[in-house]
């Protein structure tokens, strides 16, 4: 890509700007904030300062939304109204966002598809920005059955481009997952923080005596609150849910402890314990690639399918090629993943009822 339209220009949107300069792309960037945009021209986040959204998405190639995210929808739709060809945004809830594009112009949702990169910093603002943000972080995309495989391309492209590692899943999928892993353990980190808080009120000492294991686990209460409100209500019932899980598992425990079942309480420590030693280091392609093709209709929903799956799966497209074949009426998706996940993958697409061929890569 030669020209990106940022819309936004905080810590993410500062720091995707920072990442695209330095890969030679021209970045017109657009901030509600005008002054917060000539400093990001300042620190070279943008190249120019567009003086409205509509002047930064003319002739761009691509335009990433990065804005708190009860105002995205509103400004992705306004991007695809100004004639963008792709839009993306870097919210954390999709679901409520993808479908109120869809509504309001369907005719125009197949160029927009949901992005959420899965990093972040302890600074806040555009000061905190880095181009190496992204470096092996994933970065989740959300197609839908009218997403534009052309765009989703284009978009995977641009977000190699940064170093990430894209993950496909549904916008519903996406939201239940952060809920867990992200939005619940805010809440958590921050309602544990106040209780100590109020506690330390009547006892000076009990925060002086706070631990390793307390800081880390509270750590994420020092992030910016001023993104939270909004998050929780546009994704207020995945929250919920998984607040309601939280909350029993945390009833059971209490049980355990009332009662005394030192092997039950054993039992909880151990299987979180194998879990969290189980969580993923990074999102990277290890060992030998393989290349899979799989003929494709030329139907809507055909890419979601695909890449959803993969997603599902746990395995990670290292590179993503759509073949149109000469007739038009199909296609071939080429998949290079790890040779680790293809038996998977491949078992997946068939059960789906997708021809998959695979060839060793040298």
């Amino acid at each position: 890509m030669r020209r990106v339209a940022l819309i936004g220009t905080g810590l993410i949107g500062g720091s995707i700007g920072l990442a695209l300069v330095g890969n030679g792309v021209e970045v017109l960037g657009f901030d509600a904030q005008r002054s917060r945009a000539v400093r990001a021209k300042e620190l070279g986040a943008v190249s120019e300062v567009a003086e409205s959204l509509a002047g930064a998405v003319e002739g761009a190639d691509a335009v990433v939304v990065a804005i708190p995210v009860g105002r995205v929808a509103d400004a992705v739709i306004a991007a695809l109204e100004a004639g963008a060809p792709l839009v993306t945004d870097v919210g954390s809830v999709k679901s409520p966002v993808v479908r109120r594009v869809e509504q309001a112009r369907p005719d125009l949702a197949p160029r927009f598809v949901g992005g959420h990169p899965m990093a972040g910093s302890e600074q806040e603002g555009l000061d905190g920005a880095d181009p190496e943000l992204f470096e092996g972080a994933t970065w989740v995309l959300t197609p839908t059955a009218a997403t534009d495989p052309e765009a989703f391309g284009a978009l995977r492209g641009l977000v190699v481009s940064l170093g990430a590692e894209v993950v496909a899943v549904t916008p519903e999928h996406h939201d239940a997952l952060v809920a867990v892993v992200s939005h619940v353990p805010q809440l958590a980190a921050s309602t544990l923080m106040d209780v100590a808080a109020e506690q330390g009120e009547q006892h000076a000492t009990l925060l002086r005596l706070a631990a390793g294991g307390f800081r880390d686990m509270t750590r994420i209460a020092s992030s910016h609150p001023g993104i939270w409100p909004d998050i929780c209500v546009a994704n207020r019932d995945a929250i919920v849910a998984a607040l309601d899980e939280y909350v029993g598992a945390l009833a059971r425990v209490r049980a355990l402890v009332d009662s005394g079942d030192r092997d039950g309480l054993l039992d909880v420590l151990e299987r979180a314990r194998r879990a969290r030693h189980n969580l993923p280091v990074g999102a990277a392609v290890s060992g030998p690639l393989v290349e899979l093709r799989v003929p494709v209709p030329d139907r809507p929903g055909v890419l979601a399918e695909v890449t959803t799956l993969a997603g599902r799966l746990g395995v990670n497209i290292s590179d993503l090629e759509i073949a149109h074949s000469m007739e038009g009426q199909a296609g071939v998706l080429v998949l290079v993943v790890a040779e680790s996940g293809a038996g998977d993958l491949e078992h997946g697409l068939s059960e789906l009822g997708y021809h998959v061929s695979r060839s060793a890569l040298q």
